[in-house]
């Protein structure tokens, strides 16, 4: 499991930015880094942002 930041601005940004230059999509991203996408969603979705298919990315 790849170490991620906890506090969640410093998470969105972390996402964001593997999904910006890496990865496809978020499940991809999720996948092969072997990150719980239940509890990344969960943790943004507290701050206020949700994950956009069509823009790739947490906004």
């Amino acid at each position: 499991m790849t170490n991620i930041p906890n506090d969640p601005m410093m998470l969105l940004s972390f996402i964001n930015t593997k999904l910006r230059d890496e990865y496809p999509d978020f499940q991809t991203l999720c996948y092969e880094l072997e990150l719980d996408s239940t509890k990344i969603t969960d943790k943004l979705s507290q701050i206020g942002f949700t994950y956009h298919e069509d823009l790739n990315r947490f906004a």
